[in-house]
């Protein structure tokens, strides 16, 4: 029996499908439409996803009182180094997913997005005095614009070129920004009121902190599939297992990864 749809929080990723949505039923199966698992990419609900995280998942509700404001952290961070480290760190997660993606693209995994992220923290700790910004949709932005400056430096290295090219910062600009609206479009809230809109931490910044908290092979097996875009195939050769346990370990991640986000809204 196919689980029925719930109402509230829905978590909407890219799956690279044929004309439906995998169909995922009790026990972690998956059953895909046959054929080339690589197939073009559409937006679909998925479908094993549409019902409540059940007791017992490792979920933590937060209520508002349990986020600060970001206005205030931005204001800290001006008034001292300690205050802009403890903002920073407030995105270790986030920039480290998009480092990540931008690393596997460009650089086939030759250098640690940690490493990546430690740079854009220097660089961003130098430069903070340009910031000015007081909204967290502004300071991601920048954000990821460091980020872009920093990959940027990498990709020359391993390219063996010292001369600055804008045009590859613009091009890192553009694929990170959109890598982060791909987490961005991950949640959908249907019942969320405006307030709640107002208060709740930007979408992308939370899926990243609720990746980050999954089990590694989670982890890594939704960052190949759903943020690199690969097809099964290729993630079953990228962590050296066959396409049926990738799938199904595809469908754990993904129902643990909306338990862990429940626990954020």
């Amino acid at each position: 029996m196919i689980i029925p749809r719930s109402r509230g929080s829905i978590l909407h990723l890219q799956l690279r499908v044929h004309t439906a949505p995998p169909l995922i039923r009790p026990g972690a199966e998956i059953v895909e439409p046959k054929g080339d698992p690589g197939a073009t990419p559409a937006s679909v609900p998925l479908a094993g996803l549409h019902y409540p995280c059940p007791t017992g998942c490792g979920v933590v509700r937060m209520g508002p009182e349990a986020t600060p404001d970001v206005g205030q952290l931005i204001r800290a961070a001006r008034e001292s180094a300690d205050g802009l480290g403890r903002l920073l760190e407030r995105y270790r997660n986030y920039l480290t997913l998009l480092a990540r993606v931008q690393i596997g693209r460009r650089l086939r995994g030759k250098a640690d997005p940690a490493d990546l992220v430690q740079d854009t923290f220097l660089e961003a700790h130098r430069y903070f005095d340009r910031f000015q910004g007081e909204v967290e949709p502004v300071l991601l932005a920048w954000l990821r614009r460091v980020l872009a400056s920093q990959t940027a430096r990498l990709v020359r290295r391993y390219g063996g070129t010292q001369a600055r090219d804008v045009d590859l910062e613009r091009t890192l600009e553009r694929e990170l920004d959109s890598s982060s609206d791909q987490l961005d479009r991950g949640i959908v809230d249907r019942g969320e009121s405006p307030s709640g809109a107002a208060v709740r931490r930007e979408q992308a910044v939370l899926l990243a902190d609720a990746l980050a908290r999954l089990q590694p092979d989670y982890r890594e097996v939704i960052v190949l599939r759903q943020m690199e875009g690969l097809s099964f195939d290729e993630v079953a050769g990228r962590m050296g297992r066959s396409v049926d346990a990738v799938q199904k370990l595809w469908v754990r991640g993904l129902y643990q990864l909306r338990c862990s986000v429940e626990g954020q809204q």
